[in-house]
């Protein structure tokens, strides 16, 4: 099932973008050049701009929300389009309280989702707070920002109410994951908010001296390129399985 990214757009705020005026304009899926005297190592951007690892559903989301509060990202991605795992969800996306429950007469909470998530054997219960606590904010969110339809609901194994959105079309994980890539685009496409780098594979984290995590490492067709700027980690999918049996 597609898991809700967890930050809400109110938590992000622009007052934690420091925009620099007159920044270049580079919305290519490609890195940027090289400088002389680097070595193998680039690093052309200031740190105005949030960088997500990962461009399925959680790293989507993480770049539109950057976008929406007024700051700049960068997103990349080690697979040659974005996606990951997200697209290949076929049962929809849970929810707690959202508008479609609510239009449809469905009885449901976060208290109740929380307490399915947990007797399904989460042991993590700070983090299944958070999960289930945006959980009907979140898909408010992607009908509301992205026109998608999330109106069928389902009762699946281990919930007490019907709490999975989808809409008529087979495949809701690409269906909502498509859209939330063609916004970025959008936005990479027309100004400097955003910018898309694939077949890229992060490879460090870089950070300063109180240990907080100021960039990052990433490499390109055997070249490494730094980045400066917060990052949000959406990485992972399917417990982080790169055996040739993983999904």
């Amino acid at each position: 099932w597609l898991k809700p990214f967890w930050l809400k757009p109110l938590e992000l705020k622009r007052s934690a973008f420091a925009l620099a005026p007159g920044a270049r304009s580079i919305t290519e899926h490609t890195p940027p050049s090289r400088r002389p005297g680097l070595g193998s190592m680039a690093m052309v951007h200031p740190a105005n701009q949030a960088i997500v690892v990962g461009g399925g559903l959680a790293g989507m989301s993480a770049a539109n929300q950057v976008v929406e509060c007024g700051g700049k990202t960068l997103l990349v991605d080690k697979s040659s389009f974005c996606g990951g795992n997200s697209t290949k969800a076929t049962s929809g996306i849970n929810g707690a309280a959202t508008k479609t429950q609510k239009d449809k007469g469905v009885d449901d909470s976060v208290e109740l989702f929380t307490s399915d998530t947990l007797k399904g054997g989460a042991k993590r219960p700070e983090v299944v707070k958070v999960l289930c606590g945006n959980s009907g904010a979140d898909v408010d969110w992607l009908v509301d920002k992205f026109d998608l339809d999330l109106s069928l609901l389902a009762r699946l194994g281990g919930h007490s109410a019907p709490r999975t959105h989808r809409g008529k079309e087979r495949f809701p994980g690409m269906t909502i994951t498509y859209a939330l890539i063609q916004m970025v685009e959008k936005v990479a496409e027309r100004s400097d908010k955003a910018r898309i780098i694939t077949k890229a594979r992060a490879t460090k984290l870089l950070t300063n001296g109180g240990g907080a995590c100021v960039g990052l490492v990433y490499e390109k067709g055997g070249l490494d390129f730094q980045e400066h700027g917060p990052v949000i980690l959406a990485t992972g999918g399917f417990g982080a399985d790169f055996t040739q049996n993983s999904l």
